[in-house]
């Protein structure tokens, strides 16, 4: 009879302790709220205070998902427009752990429930894909550069499953010209546990954040590797720039 229920019991283990992972993630988002709502975040998203409270509470999400991170390079002391390549919703607590930034996120964000909350509250900017909003953006982006406030864009518009990286839209690079700020490539790269590049992290398609979240909570641990790459100067036009820093992503991913 026992070796018939140890099996059973082995196998629900796993399960069980999923369950807890995702009550201590909805419990955190709660937190983050109250937090949130206490240093009047929602009213004032751009002051030092949030954006160490977004650190303290990005840092705490990541390590109630297990995630190990290898980190390359440093990143730039100062304003910088960030870029990089675009393989999930992680990356965003991935990057905003290594220094205060703002991020530049698709539309839709806005509306999921309580993540859309938390994302305006840390003074998240909203684009629309598809909309023709680019060069408005870029003004928009530029003015919060001039104000000293660092901007992370994924400049492929899209995620992919990390085998490769689209092309960079040219239109957002317009504002660290209109700013006179570096540009700083990034790259990311989810690894399982040879080292190898793990697709199925990626957060691509018609993926819904419930059910990925679901599968990445079986995980014992998410590795990612971070790679900083060297501040570029904002000099030449905007098409330039961009093929300059999707080469830059691409050495680094290559490494």
């Amino acid at each position: 009879m026992v070796a018939l229920v140890a099996p059973q019991a082995f196998a629900i283990w796993p399960e069980l302790r999923r369950l807890w992972r995702l009550l201590r993630i909805v419990l955190h988002i709660f937190y983050g709220l109250l937090l949130a709502t206490v240093i009047g975040a929602f009213w004032r998203p751009y002051r030092p205070l949030v954006q160490r409270a977004t650190s303290h509470w990005l840092r705490c999400l990541l390590d109630i998902l297990a995630v190990r991170m290898e980190v390359n390079g440093v990143p730039q002391q100062g304003t910088a427009f960030l870029v990089s390549n675009h393989v999930s919703w992680l990356d965003i607590p991935l990057i905003g752990v290594q220094r205060s930034v703002h991020f530049l996120s698709k539309a839709e964000v806005r509306d999921w429930p309580l993540i859309g909350l938390l994302a305006r509250a840390v003074g998240t900017l909203f684009i629309r894909r598809g909309s023709g909003e680019s060069q408005s953006k870029s003004v928009e982006i530029a003015q919060h550069l001039k104000l000293g406030r660092t901007i992370l864009v994924f400049p492929e518009g899209t995620t992919t499953d990390g085998r490769s990286v689209k092309r960079f839209f040219s239109q957002l690079f317009a504002a660290p010209t209109l700013a006179d700020v570096p540009i700083q490539p990034l790259a990311l790269r989810y690894l399982d546990s040879n080292g190898q590049l793990d697709p199925a992290l990626a957060f691509v398609g018609d993926d819904e954040f419930h059910l990925h979240l679901w599968q990445m909570l079986r995980r014992d641990q998410v590795v990612v590797r971070l790679s900083w790459g060297e501040p570029m100067a904002a000099n030449g036009d905007r098409d330039q720039l961009a093929r300059q820093a999707h080469g830059a992503v691409l050495a680094m991913l290559g490494s």
